[in-house]
């Protein structure tokens, strides 16, 4: 960081940050993907502050943010190919799930009681310095009431959570726009849980091999979940999601793709006019929030392509869509 005036006030912000989380506070970050809502993972009353202030089922685990591999390596059993993974896509939006090591140092709250860690090394610089100045392994799901859509600017933090957390640090608006993609290392093979802002292709350029896909119900008690984002009703709005809209009501908001969007909706918001998915990623859970509003009886969604990072997409549409 530079030394101006500027610079300087974020540096302070910091480290006033770093000192809550240190001393088990609640703190709200920004990552490339979405806000998150960060605590010290090493410390179970910390964590647990993050389950109450979601209203978020126990049974499902936290994403533990970390500075680097070498961080990471001192949580979970690390193998040749989550170097490789890290080495190419750290820091980004990929999260790596991994067997705990036997000394653990991570609250148990955040694997939900499994065996298994779920880490990522964000992108954002100021999610980056965050962990550097706490020098702790921060775990940071979503930062907004369990359920509902995620985060993309500070605002929507401070609308969602309000006083429920101690500081939030604005970064400005999330430019990936969709939590990370969650693949687990732990099976014979690696396996994609939830996709997201790293393209499935992209991964399986560096593995060598076909993703399979794992679907595990909530209800599968005998199975804890090894990641978040697995519920199936999860991302959603207050107003009725409809998929795949080949027309739209007067008295309903409207979620467009591509150049000619449906006509004769209430208020209608465009994802990318010219079906850019990178860019519908990252305006997904703005126009979402921008789109929830009392007076319309629902929202209407035009298909989207579902390769690519419309996989992600089409995923949170769908988890919104289950009532």
């Amino acid at each position: 960081m530079d030394a101006s005036p500027a610079s300087t006030a974020m540096a302070e912000t910091i480290r006033q940050a770093a000192e809550r989380l240190r001393h088990g506070g609640l703190v709200a970050f920004p990552t490339e993907t979405v806000y998150g809502l960060g605590a010290d993972a090493t410390d179970d009353r910390a964590v647990a502050k993050i389950f109450k202030a979601k209203a978020r089922p126990r049974f499902n685990p936290l994403i533990v943010h970390v500075l680097n591999q070498k961080a990471a390596a001192a949580i979970a059993e690390w193998t040749d190919l989550s170097e490789k993974l890290a080495a190419h896509f750290w820091p980004g939006p990929l999260t790596l799930i991994l067997r705990r090591t036997p000394d653990c140092r991570i609250s148990p709250l955040v694997s939900a009681g499994g065996t298994t860690v779920a880490l990522r090394s964000p992108a954002h610089p100021l999610a980056g310095a965050l962990l550097g100045m706490t020098d702790l392994p921060i775990a940071a799901p979503s930062a907004n009431p369990a359920g509902k859509i995620s985060p993309t600017t500070a605002a929507h933090v401070q609308a969602g959570l309000g006083d429920q957390v101690d500081m939030i640090l604005d970064g400005g608006r999330c430019p990936v726009g969709v939590e990370s993609t969650v693949l687990d290392l732990t099976a014979d093979h690696p396996m994609l849980l939830r996709p997201g802002g790293l393209a499935r292709a992209d991964i399986e350029a560096v593995t060598g091999c076909k993703l399979s896909s794992d679907h595990q119900a909530e209800t599968d008690t005998d199975n804890p979940i090894r990641s978040p984002g697995q519920l199936t009703s999860h991302y959603a709005p207050n107003r009725p999601v409809r998929l795949n809209a080949q027309d739209v009501a007067s008295d309903e908001a409207l979620l467009a793709f591509g150049p000619t969007p449906l006509q004769g909706a209430k208020i209608t918001a465009n994802l990318s006019k010219s079906g850019d998915l990178i860019e519908a990623a990252a305006n997904l859970f703005a126009m979402m929030h921008q789109l929830d509003r009392p007076h319309v009886s629902g929202i209407a969604v035009m298909p989207i392509p579902a390769h690519g990072l419309g996989e992600a997409i089409c995923d949170r549409l769908n988890r919104a869509s289950s009532l």
